[in-house]
């Protein structure tokens, strides 16, 4: 294939754009079955004995890929723009990622001693190495169609991301994952793998069941994507050289646009707090509930549902009220559903409202309590992919189009720079108080920060 494509304005065969897209379908599991609402719970609340000791482990963890990622991710971005290719790079990563969701098979009930910590390595592996191959995979897109067909083809890779994880949820949670009390699993049937559930064999299964899917899924990727050296971009014998001068000057310009300042800055906070919620969300829900394997998974299955009619009715809003406004309406319902979340405990609501706590052996959300925390929960699910589409989307407006590259690989780069931040403020303050809901509650922190960034843009729309 001609290295052209997005030069001479020809779009890539249907072969590679479907391939492309299947990358989201095929790693999106591994955040939505293993970071949110299946392996983290089970690993905070069964792992570790004490639920907050085990919030707090997983949010060490997770701040420690947030780290490498962080320091990782521009660098890496600078290469992968400066033209060279991107295949070994992602085949690296993606190994890097399979291994570390493998070794999650290791987790067994009350872990202690050296496998508890190669649990959390294999965690931290996999999280950096979905995050470092999608930085490859997010530069190949310009290659493979025009401008004016980016959104269009990013849409499709992301509504594919949501289907891939609400599929493998349904079919994890409903055949093969069990609820302890019960033997049986989110359907009410016997799980089709004839598994120990003594030891957890079928929670533990998670990592190497995500690490199968991506493999399978992603082979089309492989064969059918071409992997070109962007036009233009003539081969550097010094890519990280080269790459960490572009970083530098274009860090060293931002002063000089204030609106794009404010906006990475803001985009920074806002997306911690929001992976954040999703990260612990489903752990502070397992805790206060005691939600199970059918809990766990009707919760996710709500919530990826919600997420995708968020994305739909998100995309129309922006291009009729603008980004900026989707960006800050977002935010605020965010805390209005992230402080409900939070204001739900076994015996009460909305910080104090007494309630019937939920009866062992009830049906899924049957107490007032869970319906409360999931009429919240749906308000998130709702602006999650908003708020991140929009950004991506007010960026494309701010930022002048002779350096537009240059400015999404920073705005690539905000979204990873603190995204140790939020899990290593919850798990301070969770082993500094000894409370899962002080912990989370710092989460509030990085979406108000967000929103104070956010008001002083100013949105400008810039013609084709």
């Amino acid at each position: 294939m001609s290295t052209k494509v997005a030069a001479t304005g020809a779009t890539a065969p249907p072969a590679a754009l479907a391939g492309w897209a299947m990358f989201d379908w095929a790693g999106q599991p591994f955040y939505t079955l293993v970071q949110t609402f299946l392996f983290a719970p089970y690993f905070a609340n069964a792992v570790v004995s004490d639920p907050s000791q085990g919030q707090a482990a997983w949010g060490y963890a997770a701040a420690f890929a947030g780290v490498i990622v962080a320091i990782g991710s521009p660098i890496l971005g600078a290469v992968a723009d400066s033209g060279g290719r991107r295949k070994p790079w992602i085949a690296l990563f993606s190994l890097m990622l399979v291994v570390g969701l493998c070794l999650l098979w290791f987790a067994t009930p009350k872990l202690q001693g050296p496998m508890f910590f190669l649990v959390l390595a294999g965690y931290a592996l996999a999280f950096a190495g979905a995050e470092f191959a999608a930085v490859f995979n997010n530069s190949i897109m310009p290659t493979l169609v025009r401008k004016d067909q980016l959104g269009r083809l990013s849409g499709i890779a992301w509504g594919l991301g949501y289907a891939g994880g609400l599929v493998s949820l349904a079919l994890v949670a409903g055949f093969i994952v069990t609820d302890p009390s019960s033997g049986k699993t989110m359907l009410g049937m016997d799980p089709i793998l004839n598994l120990d559930q003594a030891s957890r064999e079928g929670d533990r299964l998670v990592g190497p069941l995500c690490a199968a899917w991506f493999i399978l899924f992603v082979i089309p990727f492989f064969l059918f994507v071409p992997d070109n050296r962007q036009a233009g971009r003539p081969h550097s014998e010094s890519p990280i050289r080269d790459a960490l001068k572009s970083l530098w000057a274009t860090v060293r310009n931002l002063p000089n646009d204030r609106n794009i300042l404010w906006m990475l800055i803001a985009r920074m906070l806002y997306a911690d707090g929001l992976a954040a919620i999703f990260v612990f969300g489903g752990i502070y829900g397992a805790s206060v509930f005691g939600w199970r394997t059918f809990d766990l998974g009707l919760f996710g299955i709500i919530l990826a549902a919600t997420g995708a009619v968020g994305a739909v009715i998100g995309g129309l809003l922006d291009d009729r009220v603008g980004a900026k406004t989707v960006i800050v309406g977002s935010i605020v319902i965010l805390l209005i559903g992230f402080l409900g979340i939070l204001s739900v405990d076994k015996g009460s609501v909305l910080f104090g409202v007494p309630i019937a706590e939920k009866q062992p052996g009830s049906g899924a959300f049957s107490s007032q309590g869970e319906q409360i925390f999931l009429a919240f929960a749906i308000l998130i699910g709702l602006v999650a992919a908003p708020v991140q589409a929009a950004g991506r989307s007010l960026l494309a407006r701010l930022a002048p189009p002779e350096r537009m590259t240059q400015y999404f690989g920073l705005f690539a780069f905000s979204g990873k720079a603190t995204a140790f931040a939020a899990p290593l403020a919850i798990a301070l303050v969770t082993t500094l108080s000894g409370s899962q809901r002080w912990g989370i509650a710092t989460t509030a922190l990085f979406l108000i920060g967000g929103l104070i960034f956010m008001l002083p843009v100013q949105e400008t729309r810039r013609s084709e």
